[in-house]
């Protein structure tokens, strides 16, 4: 069984990996002509921005795939693990035209999705745009020729030719792809087939050589691509085309195939009804046979291959409508007649509640009864920052447990959790501690979580002391000797800062400094390293003071005037962005001097970027020195605070950063989605 995952986590990761390229076998081979000019002109590259909760945050992530336009109104028909959690997709047409598309529905349970195109983006508008077209997936058969179209890692249009190698190829183990909680084994029965299938090429037609689809390429398992039917794919795609979801039933039991040792010539083996469904309301129990539905006939299920077939029959009737169910327990004949009820998604999408530090998501019936519970009255918490809020209560929630109470207030939803957590933080200007109610393992238990934004160090600057434009190290016995000083004791100077008194007094790299005011630096060990800035925050700004130095052989005395310390790095002010997800600070005279920045050069320095978010997404890097937003000039953290409120307040689909990096200067977009 461990085999078994391991093997479906890797096969998992393969689909949203990037491979190398494939160039077209055979592009102009007479019997693949007629498929190429059907379906190639309507093969699309897409690249999607997502996201997905983690680490207590709305995580972003770029990736790429494929698609078919399968509708004059420039629908297009790709996975649901390439697009369906997209919040901004863009479009790349055969003739190599860009358009931005929008996310019109998806299914996780038969990993399929619907996009439809921004005409507007079009060269003209009112063009017409090529289509392809279904064929009867039923009609394959294993050593058929067929052809798997793609933009494998994102490269152009490709083709790759195989034949079918199976027409009803499942998951080893009969489980299959896990995406959002849903178990895509459950429904679909892949087309086996050897025309080569790279990371990319999910999302992408199999075509027959009538220029047809007869599948969507899903799966590369080793040799073997896997296309879900065209069948199945056709009917989703009408579905989320017409109403943006698909709506199935639900009777509440699981089935398998039947045991070894079973004669019966025909029907499907229950393996659990749950409590309170529709199944159990109709008297149905494990170990029941069932045999027929509606009057349907159930062939014999040997082998996890029939399971899809059943499962379909359940979840493509009416919702609401009752199922006249025959079959057998203990050797005699029974009919159960059961009303269907619409079936839940496994995993409701989750949400950032950025004042807790956390991703959570509806709490479903199924989650509840695995819980033991009687409701789902709750929102379950999906993720935690570490550091955030809730990490910092005591005791912490953990990811699974319940938000059951936020002081007064009961909480169904994930809806309430946001709409109470919008009313406590209003207008605050530091956390604010809220009584949490929350479960864990069935117990209930009390917290306090100061649910806000972090509050500022507003500190009073220190007081700054006297100071000597320079850095030094310890002249060490061995250095000593080294430089033909042995037994010396003193700092070695390793940089005079440019434009302080100590530059204007004469000291130089590399100069030894050996007294000061007469009195001998007693320094030789690396923990006296603070020596010389101690003895000299001891004098006043403006003191003249007498420093004897040995550069080479020359022995001399400087006297240099002691000027104001600038500003320590904890005294400098922060900004945290929490919109775009970076941190910046003021500049301080070490960083100019270290980055080479002009005392007249605006800017403030990048500190963190927070992985996966909106500014890391865009290309910001820590250490970058930020000097505008969208043409206007950052000289401080209180213009970028104010830059940024604005922009917060207009929600632009576009900024545009300025920066710094080392040498060059570099334009950075961000593609917020607000």
């Amino acid at each position: 069984m461990r085999a078994v995952k391991t093997y479906m986590k890797t096969l998992f990761l393969t689909l949203c990996c990037i491979g190398g390229s494939i160039l077209p076998q055979q592009a102009q081979s007479t019997d693949m002509q007629p498929a190429l000019d059907a379906v190639y002109p309507a093969l699309v590259r897409i690249h999607v921005v997502a996201e997905n909760g983690g680490s207590g945050r709305m995580q972003k992530s770029r990736s790429s795939g494929s698609g078919t336009i399968i509708h004059p109104d420039g629908y297009i028909l790709t996975n649901h693990h390439v697009a369906g959690r997209a919040t901004r997709i863009t479009v790349r047409l055969a003739d190599r035209q860009e358009c931005r598309a929008t996310l019109i529905g998806t299914d996780p349970l038969a990993d399929l999705a619907i996009l439809k195109l921004d005409k507007s983006d079009l060269r003209d508008p009112n063009e017409k745009l090529p289509v392809a077209k279904f064929g009867d997936s039923d009609k394959l058969k294993v050593g058929d020729v067929v052809l798997a179209m793609g933009s494998p890692a994102g490269l152009s249009q490709s083709v790759t030719k195989g034949v079918v190698a199976n027409t009803e190829m499942i998951s080893p183990g009969g489980g299959g792809l896990s995406l959002d909680g849903e178990t895509v084994g459950e429904l679909v029965r892949w087309i086996g087939h050897d025309a080569v299938i790279f990371p990319g090429n999910s999302g992408g037609p199999l075509v027959n050589l009538q220029g047809e689809i007869i599948g969507v390429n899903e799966v590369g398992i080793g040799s073997i691509g896997g296309a879900i039917p065209a069948n199945l794919a056709k009917k989703i795609a009408e579905s989320l085309i017409k109403d943006g979801v698909v709506k199935r039933s639900s009777i509440g039991l699981s089935v398998q195939p039947l045991l070894k040792t079973d004669r019966h010539e025909s029907g499907v083996l229950v393996a659990g009804v749950l409590a309170k469904s529709p199944a159990a309301a109709g008297g149905m129990k494990a170990g029941d046979i069932i045999t027929s539905i509606n009057g349907t006939a159930i062939p014999a299920s040997r082998s996890p291959e029939d399971i899809p077939l059943f499962n379909r029959m359940i979840l493509e009737s009416p919702i609401g409508g009752t199922l006249t169910v025959k079959g057998q327990r203990d050797g005699k004949e029974q009919e159960w007649n059961v009303t269907t009820q619409e079936r839940e998604p496994a995993q409701p999408r989750e949400k950032e509640i950025l004042s807790w530090g956390i991703t959570a998501r509806n709490l479903t019936h199924l989650n509840a009864m695995e819980m033991h519970r009687d409701d789902n009255d709750a929102a379950i918490i999906q993720s935690i920052r570490s550091g955030g809020p809730t990490a910092a209560a005591k005791p912490s929630p953990v990811p699974g447990d319940l938000i059951l109470k936020v002081n007064d207030v009961a909480i169904k939803n994930i809806d309430d959790l946001e709409k109470v957590s919008l009313e406590i933080t209003k207008d605050a200007k530091k956390p604010i501690p809220t009584l949490v109610t929350y479960e864990h393992d069935g117990d209930s238990y009390l917290t306090v979580i100061n649910i806000g934004s972090e509050e500022e160090d507003e500190d009073a600057a220190i007081a700054r002391k006297a100071w000597l434009g320079i850095s030094t190290q310890v002249i060490s016995a061995d250095l000593a000797e080294a430089l033909g000083v042995a037994g010396q004791k003193g700092m070695r100077i390793t940089r005079v800062y440019p434009g302080t008194t100590a530059e204007k007094a004469g000291l130089k790299n590399g100069d030894l400094l050996l007294k000061l005011d007469g009195e001998a630096i007693n320094a030789s060990r690396p923990e006296d390293a603070d020596v010389l800035s101690e003895a000299i925050r001891q004098h006043r700004v403006n003191d003249e003071v007498k420093i004897d130095i040995r550069r080479g052989k020359e022995a001399m005395t400087i006297t240099a005037t002691l000027e104001r310390s600038p500003e320590a790095r904890s005294e400098l002010q922060e900004f945290k962005c929490e919109s775009l997800e970076f941190n910046a600070r003021d500049l301080g005279k070490e960083d100019r001097v270290r980055e080479s920045v002009n005392d007249d050069e605006k800017g403030v320095l990048i500190t963190s970027v927070t992985n996966a978010g909106w500014a890391a997404l865009g290309g910001l890097q820590n250490a970058d020195i930020l000097q505008s937003i969208d043409g206007k000039t950052v000289d401080s953290t209180e213009t970028l605070k104010t830059l940024i409120a604005e922009i917060d307040k207009q929600k632009p689909t576009h900024i545009t950063l300025f920066v710094r990096r080392g040498i060059t200067t570099r334009h950075i977009e961000l593609e917020p989605i607000w």
